[in-house]
């Protein structure tokens, strides 16, 4: 559990644990230089159940960076995290493990989702299955997330594809693809995970993170590249990277004054250098024909096109 303020839902998260119907569980918090009384709290609970530990950092690196430094202490024979705003089903943990101990074949074994907002509980729109290769689980998951990533999954493997580290946002989740690829077998389980929407996570500020999302796209096509995926696949990734590309301008252009100078500088540097490694012999054509996705041979006729579209997009209420 990688902790940075998050107090007011701690006791939720953890106390959910303490519910487990499978009662040998390892807790490995670790507090991502927290400024509000989150460490506070997690030593009360360390001292209230030996089953957790507690790991504090001086300073903040990230949710990726936080996670790593937990898996190197984890000592159980299947590793998950659980978020600090999140919960479990009180039988999520025994439910994951049983699958397990019934295919010996199975890596990873996914939780059932649901989304929380407002008190509604909402089932995640992926699909579900009864087994999946690794390959196809990775084929699925690299397919706009056609199957989550809130899974359970064996130590060894874990241990030699930990997280990725590139950003402090976004780059974690290149590891589950990766996780994936190189599974045997990937299962659903009748456990439950809760996800609790907040407006605090990254993906609902204002923040310069949000342009990590680039920086870990690319670190996750040199990954691919590097363990030898198909040419379909990189083809179909770097039209994706193009997508997310021009949502990180559409959150400059419509965001950016709520961002500092320097930060504002940082995001559109980071535009550019991306639009630049692109491979544009990659992409669809009923793509980058339309407006405001055309590549453009110049960065400032590239530029251009985006402030028209997008303030043609705000015109007509389409901009978010």
């Amino acid at each position: 559990m990688a902790v940075y303020n998050a107090q007011q839902w701690l006791s939720d998260s953890i106390g959910s644990l303490m519910n487990q119907t499978l009662r040998d569980w390892q807790l490995i918090c670790i507090d991502d230089a927290s400024t509000d009384g989150s460490l506070a709290l997690l030593r009360e609970w360390e001292e209230r159940d030996s089953r957790i530990e507690v790991i504090a950092l001086t300073e903040n690196g990230g949710q990726a960076h936080a996670r790593n430094i937990g898996l190197e202490r984890a000592n159980g024979d299947y590793i998950c995290f659980l978020d600090a705003d999140d919960t479990f089903s009180e039988d999520a943990l025994e439910q994951a493990v049983s699958v397990f101990e019934l295919y010996e074949q199975t890596d990873c074994v996914l939780f059932q989702v649901k989304i929380v907002l407002n008190g509604v509980k909402t089932p995640h729109p992926s699909q579900t299955f009864e087994v999946l290769t690794g390959k196809e689980a990775f084929n699925m998951s690299m397919d706009n997330w056609k199957i989550h990533g809130v899974y359970m999954i064996r130590a060894d493997l874990h241990r030699q594809y930990p997280y990725d580290e590139t950003c402090r946002s976004y780059s974690d989740d290149n590891t589950t693809h990766l996780h994936y690829y190189h599974s045997r077998e990937v299962r659903y389980c009748k456990g439950v995970y809760y996800y609790w929407m907040h407006s605090t996570s990254v993906s609902h500020q204002f923040s310069v993170r949000r342009f990590d999302y680039m920086r870990a796209n690319e670190s996750l096509k040199r990954q691919l590249e590097r363990i030898g995926v198909s040419r379909e696949i990189l083809e179909n990734y770097e039209n994706r990277r193009w997508l997310i590309l021009i949502d990180c301008y559409m959150f400059y252009h419509v965001h950016g004054a709520a961002l500092s100078a320097e930060d504002r500088r940082y995001g559109l540097s980071e535009l550019h250098r991306i639009w630049q490694t692109i491979d544009r012999s990659s992409l669809k054509k009923e793509t980058i024909t339309k407006f405001g996705y055309r590549p453009c041979k110049y960065w400032f006729l590239f530029r251009l096109q985006e402030w028209l579209y997008f303030t043609l997009r705000n015109f007509l209420g389409k901009n978010y």
